[in-house]
Order: structure tokens, then sequence, then C-alpha cells
């Protein structure tokens, strides 16, 4: 009888710990499951969700000329295309290194914003940043984070004559089987590019809290099979119209393979949720409307009599927020929201990853041992 086989999980995939960097067969592999981690605009903003799509061409050969070569075939014209991405998004995509480690980013506009992972910042204010192409670092510092959907913003002190902004996608239009590339900093190697398409869209996903991990619960990412390694958060996931549509962060591991990487498992935060948040730090260093919804509360797993989890107890409740309008108390236990069971505080941040601010929802829950009821309004997450 085969022990049933455990769930894999995603792990942030950078950043990736200072260190030596010797490649050797199969090392580079090791390295990876053992780390627990992860189109030009012009002076405009690069939150601008539509971008013209250059495509490759070729002339025609006369019909006249005797020595006409073949119609390129579809693998050659891929390859361009390929060969087109790389080179329009690449100069975007930077190397960011901290004291404990190193990940990637994005330029976002020729200020010399960079939008990056909040876990690749972890707890530091200054950063070395190098460009692509260049031996030269840069002095960053922090603009902001806001660690409940993992994004953060820093600032080169010193932004260089001609920056290359990405330009953004609409993560609207994002589908199962898009082509993407993943672009970033994989193991330390700076420009490094993976390919995949994107296996699924819609995926809330709950990073494993930890050194570097803020455990952030983050819904509508983008499931791509392009290879995300450590080193390779905050960079760029791309269509083949030189647009981002998501910031690498995840991998995932199997725990039935003692935490190996699960190859082809990798998850990106969408484009819209990276220019909203990108925006309101920049504008303001904080975030007053995520689009995330919210209870209002502080809480923490529930353990009954037999000590098993089977809730989330309210531990402080927000004044003015949703649950206190609905009359939820410290002390109450939450067991349902709407039609999601709750037995931890983890599945009731992934049920609420789903919801909407101003969603009417009902919240079922225990106070002194009797079961009870509520209808609350959701209200807006902020950091």
């Amino acid at each position: 009888m085969h022990p049933k086989k455990q769930p894999t999980r995603p792990i942030p995939a950078g950043p990736r710990p200072t260190g030596p960097r010797l490649l050797f067969p199969g090392v580079a592999l090791a390295l990876a499951a053992l780390v627990v981690t992860g189109c030009t605009s012009s002076g405009s903003s690069s939150s601008s969700t539509a971008a013209s799509s250059s495509t490759s061409s070729s002339s025609s050969p006369s019909a006249s000329s005797s020595n006409s070569a073949p119609a390129p075939s579809a693998s050659n014209q891929l390859q361009d295309d390929y060969e087109r991405v790389i080179a329009n998004v690449l100069p975007s995509v930077v190397q960011i290194d901290t004291a404990s480690g190193l990940g990637s980013g994005i330029v976002y506009d020729a200020k010399g914003d960079i939008v990056t992972n909040a876990h690749v910042v972890g707890t530091a204010t200054t950063f070395t940043v190098t460009l692509p192409n260049s031996a030269k670092t840069l002095d960053a510092t922090l603009v902001g984070t806001f660690p409940d959907d993992d994004l953060a913003v820093i600032k080169l002190s010193s932004p260089p004559s001609g920056l290359r902004p990405a330009v953004f996608g609409d993560s609207g239009k994002v589908v199962v089987g898009q082509i993407t590339l993943a672009m970033g900093s994989p193991l330390g190697l700076s420009s490094s590019v993976t390919q995949g398409i994107v296996s699924a869209t819609g995926r809330t996903v709950s990073e494993p809290q930890g050194s570097g991990s803020p455990g952030a619960t983050i819904g509508n990412m983008v499931q791509t099979s392009a290879a995300i390694n450590p080193g390779n958060s905050g960079g760029a996931l791309v269509n083949l119209s030189s647009q981002v549509i998501g910031i690498n962060t995840l991998a995932a591991i199997d725990q039935e393979l003692n935490g190996s990487s699960a190859p082809g498992i990798g998850f990106a935060i969408p484009a819209a949720t990276i220019t909203n948040i990108a925006d309101q730090l920049i504008k303001s260093g904080k975030v007053t409307n995520s689009g995330r919804a919210a209870l209002g509360i502080t809480a923490r797993t529930y353990f009954n009599s037999d000590f098993q989890p089977a809730g989330a107890v309210i531990v402080s409740v927000t004044s003015g927020g949703a649950a206190a309008s609905a009359g939820l108390q410290a002390g109450d236990v939450i067991t349902q929201l709407g039609d999601a069971q709750i037995t931890t505080l983890a599945s009731l941040t992934t049920a609420l990853a789903s919801l909407q601010p101003d969603a009417k929802i009902t919240v079922t829950y225990l106070r002194d041992g009797q079961s009870k009821t509520a209808n609350v309004t959701l209200g807006t997450l902020t950091g």
C-alpha cells in the first residue's frame, strides 16, 4: 500500500542567500531545492495596461527571383518572437542585492522606481541594484512594502539616463496555454530567461512564513510552467507581446520528495495587482486600497478540546470595521465564511483572498459554545 501522497506547497523563489556560486551538474538543482525562497515606455508610468504588439515580419521574396529562400517555418517565427521579446524586456529586469541575499526587480518608471517582492527586500531599507549587461552597481532605498500581496517598491538614488521601464499587460487577457518567458537572476545568474506556458489563472496561493517571507496569501495568481528558481523572485513573467503579465514569486516543492522542487509549477502575482499596489506605494508610501477583502480583525487558529484545529478565534476587532459593524467580538470562533469551512487562520485568509471588498457574506461563529451567524459587509485590506 502506497503512502498517501502529500500535496505540493509553494516556496518563495528568492532571495537566494549570497555566497559562492559554484555550479556543477546537479549542484544548481540541489541549491534551488534547499533554498526556501523568490516594450519601452517613454517617460510615463509603466502601470499602463495596454501596449502595441510588435510582430516580426519578413519581406516576401520576389516571385521572379530564381534564388528565393523558402518561407520561414513556424518554429523560426517563434524563435524570432522569443529573441524580440527578450531584447525588448530584459533591459527592464534588474538584480537586487541585500545584506542577506539577492533577488530580481522590474524597472517601473523612468524616475528609478523598481517593483519587486516584499520577501526580496525583507527588512532591508538600502540595496544595491545591477542593471542588465552592466557590472556597475547602483544604490537604492526602500519606497514601501505591502507584505499582504508580497510586493515592494525601491528607488534608485541616482537613476541613470536611458532606463527602460517595462510595459505591463492586461491581467484579464491572460489565458491558459499562452506562452510565457520568466526573466530574472536565478541562483545569481543575472539576465537569465526560462520559457513555458500559462498553466492556470486565478490561483489562490499561500506562502510559508519564514525568514524573509511574509507568509502572504495571494489571490488571482498566474500559474506557469516556466522554471522559477531562487533569485527569480521579483523578476518578470512576460508574454510574446513584450508585456509583463506577472511578477515571479513562488515555486512549488513536493513534500513526498523531501521538499525537492516540483518542476514546472511556479506562480506569479498578476500585473493588475502589481500596478495597483506599486502606484500607491510610489505616491504615498502606503496602500489604502488593496482591492482585497477584509473582516477587520486579528485572529489565530482555534484548537478544540481534542487539540484539533476547529476555527479561527478573533483576538481583536477593529473599531468601525466589517466585523465590529456586524456585532462580532473578541473570543468569537469563526467556523464558516459563506460556503467555506474555516478550520484554521490560514483557511480564513484563503477564503477572504477570493472575495472582494463590499461583498455581503454570512459568517458562522461560536460564542460561548453556541453557533450563531452574522451578515457581514466586507471591508478593504489596508497596509
